[in-house]
């Protein structure tokens, strides 16, 4: 899955679900020995973009929050033929999210019938790989048909005469200019990936670091999987939401795995690694981290890799 060149060179943080204190995050900081601003992004946080109190008081240094939830309103009261078109490409984008939610549904339901039938294990194994194969092709249509919408989009829509987000553009600039590294929050993984997009804030980052977090680290691998064993409504099967910007290629991103994942359910987290393949399944618990550099995983603290053989891998080496 990997390009022969990685997306991005510098070094990549990904950290766990952080404490009240973001002690975590903080040790992060200290270890790059970043002596410049920090740039932070939360507006996965939405409308409670602004509450980064904590973060700047664990800390200690010059953060510079770049306000993208905040200046994604005001561009929207700026451009409302724009801002329209926006919000029916992203109708069009949850109702191909439903349907391929309704297929997923039938292949699990299939798969669960025949699993539990009085046959060989061969045979067991041979409609196993019928699934996962299955599974694999409606992951790989839905994210292709994600992207042909996206880029529907931006031909039908060019920035060149919206003046509103080119203006935020250049201040975005000019403020990451000032930075020596970027912290990606976590929270809502669609407003956070959208407002990432539209104000294009990777374009003139360069090889400097980031640190992420939950949605923000799982922004940045390729594809994102939106997964939870114990839903608050609906069955509990993951599903592909969009690609992400490819920081940290062969990487599924699982933040907070020990309360989302039942990881006694071997059978699950085996079809589920192997739809997933080659790229690995590596849970993020709080006081997890997993560093990239050049594009490549270098380390690994406190996580666990989810293996084709369903099992648990905690301490895994790359």
């Amino acid at each position: 899955m990997s390009p022969d060149k990685p997306a991005y060179e510098g070094t990549v943080v990904l950290l766990g679900p952080q404490p009240r204190d973001f002690s975590d995050l903080a040790a992060a900081v200290e270890d790059l020995q970043i002596d410049d601003p920090i740039a932070l992004i939360t507006a996965g946080w939405q409308e409670n973009e602004r509450h980064d109190g904590a973060i700047k008081e664990a800390l200690n240094q010059e953060v510079i929050n770049l306000s993208l939830y905040d200046r994604s309103e005001e561009v929207a009261l700026q451009t409302e033929d724009f801002v329209a078109a926006w919000g029916m490409r992203q109708k069009y984008l949850r109702r191909l999210q439903q349907f391929y939610r309704l297929r997923l549904d039938v292949i699990d339901d299939a798969d669960n019938s025949i699993a539990v039938r009085h046959t060989t294990t061969e045979l067991l194994e041979e409609q196993l790989e019928i699934t996962v194969s299955q599974l694999r092709h409606l992951d790989e249509d839905h994210l292709a048909r994600c992207a042909r919408r996206r880029a529907r989009f931006a031909e039908e829509w060019p920035i060149d005469n919206l003046d509103s987000l080119l203006s935020h553009r250049r201040q975005i600039a000019e403020e990451l200019d000032k930075c020596g590294a970027m912290i990606l929050a976590g929270g809502h993984v669609v407003a956070l990936l959208n407002r990432l997009r539209l104000f294009d804030v990777f374009s003139n980052w360069k090889e400097r670091p980031i640190i992420a977090w939950s949605a923000g680290a799982m922004v940045l691998t390729e594809r994102i999987v939106l997964f939870h064993d114990s839903p608050p409504f609906g069955k509990n099967l993951a599903q592909l939401l969009d690609v992400g910007f490819g920081f940290c290629p062969d990487l599924v991103a699982l933040p907070d795995l020990s309360n989302r994942v039942h990881l006694d359910e071997k059978a699950g987290i085996g079809r589920f690694a192997r739809r997933m393949a080659p790229a690995h399944c590596i849970g993020l618990d709080q006081g997890s981290r997993i560093i990239y550099r050049d594009g490549e995983m270098v380390e690994l603290i406190d996580s666990a890799r989810l293996s084709e053989a369903g099992e648990v891998q905690w301490g895994w080496r790359p």
